[in-house]
């Protein structure tokens, strides 16, 4: 889909190249991701695929053809891009904002207007919330969501992200990935992703490619680069705790079914039937779930001795944190991390309960790694 051979980019007035001599492939339907310390040249080879810099020398294809004998205006506009600034227009309305590139293409009004509330409900936007309001109003979280349903809006089959979450806090973040994540299975897009944060780069990309000086050092899958570091750089790179590292690699629902089917409390469960789940949990707590087994609280063995009543509502408190059955484990340990606890809920795409994961069920699976 995209195959860089022998690419170099050297500025004006810089002695060495900001790359050189690259040959990468990346093939259809993969995300690539390229990681490396600032000014390695992860970016400029970002930008030399869809020509807003020029490449000095070399040859860059694009499913099969010769990018620099396209058109540069029609490259850009068939390719998705989505960058750390997010770039939205703040004089324009959400909607205005993802219908960018359908506007440029002279799409149709109506095809213009159905495209973008599907990519803005795709991306957890609801367009009837969403649509008419202005960049300003939104969280960056939302923000990000709305650049990344511009770059998706003419559904290109090749996408470029720089730095895509960068600007949001460790959460948001998270779930940001997991939800882009999401809609890769489905979309099945050819992504080039760009990132300085290697757990970022291990848990969203098909393949790594780690660059330096201009350079590119290694060009593998996560599991690989974490199993066989190409030199003592790309091994300081990934770091020492590797098999932490993995956990990145691990879906929840893959270990769900052994080790977090742990039963819900429903609201109206009597307070002896309540005590004899908690006595039997290894975690002293039971999760909450309403009639549609929507989670809806927990409650803690100390929460039995500071409350009175008869029926589980009378004596849950609220989740702090809970996480999809699709986000990794890494994405776990990080949620447990920040809420002081030793275990988190798991909940499918609709807050339907699924299950507990404990920090032993995790140091489980480091172990298994080691």
């Amino acid at each position: 889909m995209i195959k860089l051979e022998n690419v170099t980019k050297k500025f004006p007035g810089m002695k060495i190249p900001a790359v050189k001599d690259l040959n990468l492939e990346v093939k259809e339907g993969d995300v690539c991701v390229l990681v490396g310390p600032s000014g390695c040249g992860k970016t400029t080879t970002m930008k030399m695929i869809n020509r807003i810099h020029e490449p000095t020398s070399g040859t860059i294809y694009i499913q099969g053809e010769n990018a620099l004998k396209m058109n540069p205006i029609k490259l850009r506009l068939d390719i998705g891009y989505v960058i750390q600034e997010i770039g939205l227009f703040p004089h324009m309305t959400i909607e205005e904002n993802v219908a960018t590139v359908p506007n440029e293409k002279k799409w149709p009004k109506d095809k213009t207007t159905k495209k973008v509330e599907d990519v803005l409900t795709l991306v957890g936007l609801d367009p009837k919330i969403y649509s008419n309001r202005y960049p300003v109003e939104l969280s960056g979280g939302q923000r990000q969501r709305v650049g990344v349903a511009r770059a998706m809006v003419s559904d290109p089959p090749i996408m470029l992200m720089d730095e895509p979450f960068g600007a949001v806090d460790p959460i948001t973040r998270a779930r940001l990935q997991n939800e882009f994540l999401r809609i890769q299975e489905r979309m099945g897009k050819t992504i080039v992703f760009v990132t300085h944060d290697i757990d970022e780069a291990i848990k969203m990309g098909d393949t790594i490619a780690v660059m330096r000086e201009g350079q590119l050092i290694q060009h593998a899958t996560p599991g690989d680069l974490l199993s066989s570091p190409a030199d003592e750089f790309v091994a300081s790179l990934v770091g020492r705790n590797r098999s932490i590292k993995r956990l990145h690699l691990i879906r929840i629902r893959e270990i769900l079914d052994e080790v977090g089917r742990a039963k819900p409390a429903t609201e109206d469960m009597s307070i002896d039937d309540i005590k004899q789940r908690i006595e039997e949990s290894n975690i002293r707590s039971i999760m909450v779930v309403d009639r549609n087994n929507k989670l809806t609280g927990v409650i803690g063995i100390n929460d039995l001795k500071k409350k009175t009543g008869k029926v589980a509502t009378d004596y849950m408190e609220d989740i702090a944190e809970s996480v999809t059955s699709d986000a990794t484990l890494n994405d776990a340990l990080s949620v447990m991390l920040e809420c002081g606890e030793g275990y988190v809920a798991i909940v499918n795409e609709d807050d339907q309960y699924e299950g507990t994961i404990t920090l032993g069920d995790l140091l489980n699976v480091v172990k298994e790694d080691s």
